[in-house]
């Protein structure tokens, strides 16, 4: 089974690409991509709709997982989070391919143990647990982490 996590931001979208079978789980690909300051809100939007397109005709996924947004003070951010992650939900069914979402609690618990983890044990975590050379990028570890949690305890309801 081959997985698609996606970590959505409107600056930075991290990937990171699983495949799981009776050998274990292994990394396929990850990444980030970066938007450019100053860009506009659409222009920003259609970079991360290019880029997710590119990786998931690449990959051919079974499953597209996805962190769920999480609450925040600053309402202006958590809206354009809720845009990207707009933007990566709706590649998955012009595909064909189910989505599920997880919390962030949810995926700290499923890779560190600990809900309340921080960046650097989830990548430090990440890397362990798919055997990497190096410490992937902060947003790739993150989307790399939705994956191996939907690998491990996939949901059955998806979006």
């Amino acid at each position: 089974m081959k997985v698609l996590g996606i970590d959505p931001g409107t600056k930075v979208t991290g990937y990171g690409a699983v495949e799981k079978n009776r050998d274990g789980i292994s990394s396929i690909l990850y990444g980030e991509i970066k938007i450019g300051r100053g860009e506009s809100c659409s222009a920003s939007l259609q970079g991360i709709y290019d880029g997710l397109c590119r990786v998931v005709d690449d990959v051919r996924p079974d499953a597209i997982a996805i962190e769920d947004i999480f609450y925040g003070k600053n309402i202006k951010s958590l809206i354009k989070q809720g845009q990207a992650r707009g933007v990566a939900i709706l590649i998955a069914p012009m595909r064909g391919i189910p989505i599920y979402e997880y919390t962030p609690l949810e995926i700290k618990k499923a890779v560190v143990g600990y809900g309340r983890a921080e960046k650097s044990q989830v990548q430090f975590m990440v890397r362990a647990i798919l055997n990497l050379t190096e410490l992937p990028p902060a947003d790739a570890a993150d989307a790399l982490a939705v994956a191996i949690c939907h690998a491990h305890f996939s949901k059955s309801e998806a979006l």
